[in-house]
C-alpha cells in the first residue's frame, strides 16, 4: 500500500486504477471469459453498438464541454478558438463530403487514429512527469507510439481485417510482401524488449517502479495488439478500442472537475459547480446518457457500415 501512495497519480490510486488503467485489462478479461461472444463471426449488435459507440465513444467526446464551454475561465481564455474551430471544421467537413464522401470518412478516420494515439502519449507524460532521465523518457515515448502505431501499420500492410474504423475503405490498405510485415513485427518486439530491460534496470539499480506508467504502457500494448492484430473480430475491436479510450478520458475530465470544484474555482452559477459537486456524478453520467440517445435520434440509428 505504501508503494501505491508513493506513485504520482492523477486522482487517487483506486480511481486511477479502476477508471484509467484497468479498462483495457477488464476488456481482455471479458474476451477471455466469453470467447464465444467475441468470436470473429459475431458482429456488433444493436444493443452493443448503443452501449459502446453511443454511450461511451460519442459520450466521451461530448464530455469535453465540461472542460471547455462549461468552464467559464477556460472559455473566456480560449473563446476565439472554441467558437471558431467547430464552425471551420463543420464547413470544411461539408465541403469535403460534397467533393468526395469516401475521402471525408478517410480524413476523419486518420484524425481519429491520431487522436487515440495522442491520448495514450498524454497519459504517459502525466504519469512520468517526475522522471528526469532524458534517455528513459525517449524510450517511453518510443514504446507508447510503437504500441499504438504498429497495429495500425499491421492493419494497413496485411489488409485482412474484417472490421473498419468507420466505414469500409476508410483506411488505405497497401498489401506488401510478408517480409516487410515480418520486419516491422521484429522491430515491434525489439522495442518492447528494450523498454522491458530499461524498466528492470531502473527497478534494480534505482529501486523504483513507476506503477501507473507501466500499467498504462502494458495495457496499451495488450489492448491495441489484441484488438487489431491478434483477434480479427468486429466486436472485439470495438470493445477494446472504445472502452480503453473513452472511459479513461471521461475519468480524466471528472478528476479535473472535482479538483477545481474543491478549490472553489467554479463560479456559483456555473453548471460545473453543480455537476462536480457531492452528488454530481449522477448528473455527469446522465449528461452522457442523454447526449448518446439524442445523437442516436439525430442519426436515425444507422447501421455500423453506413
Amino acid at each position: 500500500m505504501k508503494l501505491l501512495k508513493e506513485q504520482k497519480w492523477i486522482g487517487t490510486p483506486v480511481n486511477d486504477l479502476l477508471f484509467i488503467l484497468f479498462p483495457p485489462f477488464f476488456c481482455l478479461l471479458l474476451i477471455g471469459i466469453f470467447p464465444e461472444i467475441f468470436s470473429e463471426d459475431n458482429e456488433v449488435s444493436t444493443f452493443q453498438w448503443v452501449v459502446l459507440v453511443l454511450l461511451i465513444d460519442v459520450a466521451h467526446v461530448y464530455s469535453t464541454i465540461f472542460r471547455t464551454y462549461f468552464d467559464k475561465d477556460v472559455f473566456t481564455k480560449h473563446k476565439l478558438v472554441l467558437v471558431n474551430t467547430p464552425v471551420i471544421c463543420f464547413i470544411a467537413g461539408v465541403i469535403l463530403y460534397e467533393f468526395d464522401g469516401l475521402m471525408f470518412w478517410r480524413v476523419l478516420a486518420y484524425i481519429a487514429v491520431f487522436h487515440f494515439i495522442r491520448q495514450q502519449y498524454g497519459f504517459l507524460r502525466i504519469y512520468s512527469r517526475n522522471e528526469k532521465s532524458h534517455l528513459s523518457q525517449r524510450i517511453d515515448t518510443i514504446i507508447i507510439y510503437t504500441a499504438t502505431i504498429y497495429p495500425i501499420v499491421y492493419w494497413h500492410l496485411s489488409g485482412d481485417r474484417i472490421f473498419e474504423w468507420f466505414i469500409k475503405g476508410d483506411f488505405i490498405i497497401y498489401k506488401q510482401p510478408e517480409i516487410l510485415l515480418d520486419a516491422v513485427t521484429w522491430c515491434y518486439f525489439i522495442i518492447i524488449l528494450i523498454y522491458s530491460i530499461k524498466e528492470i534496470y531502473i527497478s534494480v539499480v534505482h529501486r523504483h517502479i513507476n506503477i501507473p506508467k507501466n500499467l498504462l504502457i502494458t495495457g496499451t500494448l495488450f489492448s491495441w495488439y489484441a484488438g487489431i492484430v491478434y483477434y480479427n473480430g468486429d466486436l472485439t475491436f470495438t470493445l477494446l478500442n472504445v472502452v480503453s479510450h473513452g472511459i479513461p478520458y471521461m475519468a480524466l475530465i471528472w478528476f479535473y472537475g472535482r479538483k477545481k470544484k474543491k478549490l472553489g474555482l467554479f463560479a456559483g452559477d456555473n453548471i460545473n459547480n453543480l455537476v462536480f459537486g457531492s452528488f454530481g456524478l449522477v448528473l455527469f453520467f446522465f449528461n452522457h446518457f442523454y447526449i448518446g440517445l439524442y445523437r442516436r435520434r439525430l442519426m436515425g440509428f444507422p447501421c455500423m457500415e453506413q
